[in-house]
C-alpha cells in the first residue's frame, strides 16, 4: 500500500513538473506578428487559385464560351450585321470581351455563397485577421480569371483577323478598363452572395440582371439601329459605355467621355456595395 502511494505521488509530481515546463516553454516564446491585410488577402486569393488547380473545368466559362460566342456571331451573323465577317469582327471583338468578363462576375457571389453553406466562412470569421481579407482575396482570385478570359478573347480575335488601330497600348488599356469595371461590379454579387440563401438564388438574380444589361447594349450592334424607346435605355446602360470605351481605346478613336462614365460607374459600385457587403458580412451570424 505504501509503495502504491509513493508511485502515485511520483506520477503526480512528474505531471506537475511536465505541465510547468510546458507553460514555461509557451511563455518564453514570442507570439508571431499579426498578418497584414495585404498578406491575408493574397492568401485567400491563392486559395481561389488552388480551387482552379484542383477543379480546372471551372475555367470552361472563361475559355470555351468566349470562343463559341466569337465564332458564332462573327461567321453566322457577321455578313448580315457588318457586311462581312472580317469587318464585323473589328466591331464585335471589344463587345465580346466585355460580355464575356461581365457575365462571369456572377461566380464571385456564387462561390462565396457555397463557402457560407459549407461553414467555411464561419471558421474564417473566427481568425485574428483583417475582416475583409476573405472577400478581397476572393475578388483578387476572380480578377485572375477575368484576365484569362480577356487573353483568350484577344488571342482568338488576332487569329481570326482582328487588327486594332490602337495597337498593343490601346488593347492593354481597354482590357485594364474592363477588368476595373468587372472588379467593381463583383461587389454587387458579393453582397448578394451574403444576402441570398442558396447559390441557385444568386445565379438566378445575377442572370436576371446581367442578361438585359449585356444584350440591350452596344455589344453586338450600334444603338442607332434600335427603336427610340430601347435607345433610351441602351444609352444610359453602363455596359454600353464600357463597350464604347473599350472599342474606342482599341481602335484609337475618341473615347474620353465613355471612359469617364465608366470610371464614375466603378466608383459608385464600390462606394455603395463595398460598405453594404461589409455590413452584411459583419452582421451575419
Amino acid at each position: 500500500m505504501t509503495e502504491l502511494l509513493k508511485s502515485e505521488s511520483r506520477t503526480a509530481s512528474t505531471g506537475t513538473i511536465d505541465q510547468g515546463n510546458l507553460l514555461a516553454a509557451l511563455a518564453g516564446r514570442e507570439r508571431p506578428p499579426r498578418p497584414s491585410a495585404l498578406s491575408t488577402s493574397l492568401t485567400f486569393g491563392w486559395r481561389a487559385m488552388l480551387k482552379i488547380k484542383h477543379v480546372p473545368e471551372q475555367l470552361f466559362d472563361v475559355t470555351m464560351f468566349p470562343i463559341m460566342f466569337t465564332l458564332i456571331f462573327t461567321y453566322l451573323f457577321g455578313g448580315a450585321l457588318g457586311g462581312s465577317p472580317s469587318e464585323y469582327l473589328q466591331f464585335l471583338l471589344p463587345g465580346i470581351l466585355v460580355q464575356t468578363v461581365v457575365m462571369i462576375t456572377m461566380y464571385t457571389g456564387i462561390t462565396l455563397n457555397v463557402d457560407i453553406e459549407k461553414g467555411i466562412f464561419d471558421r474564417v470569421r473566427s481568425l485574428p485577421i483583417w475582416r475583409p481579407s476573405a472577400l478581397v482575396g476572393a475578388l483578387i482570385g476572380d480578377a485572375i480569371r477575368y484576365t484569362i478570359a480577356c487573353a483568350v478573347v484577344v488571342a482568338l480575335g488576332l487569329i481570326l483577323g482582328f487588327r486594332p488601330d490602337g495597337g498593343a497600348v490601346g488593347v492593354v488599356t481597354g482590357v485594364l478598363l474592363v477588368l476595373l469595371f468587372c472588379f467593381s461590379l463583383s461587389w454587387v454579387w458579393t453582397f448578394l452572395g451574403l444576402l441570398l440563401r442558396s447559390q441557385q438564388s444568386v445565379m438566378g438574380v445575377s442572370m436576371m440582371v446581367l442578361f438585359p444589361l449585356t444584350f440591350a447594349s452596344s455589344v453586338f450592334v450600334s444603338p442607332s439601329t434600335m427603336p427610340g424607346w430601347l435607345q433610351a435605355f441602351v444609352n444610359i446602360n453602363p455596359i454600353t459605355h464600357l463597350v464604347n470605351a473599350a472599342r474606342g481605346l482599341m481602335q484609337d478613336e475618341p473615347a474620353g467621355s465613355d471612359v469617364l462614365k465608366v470610371l464614375i460607374a466603378c466608383a459608385v459600385l464600390v462606394l455603395v456595395f463595398a460598405p453594404l457587403t461589409m455590413h452584411r458580412y459583419n452582421a451575419s451570424k
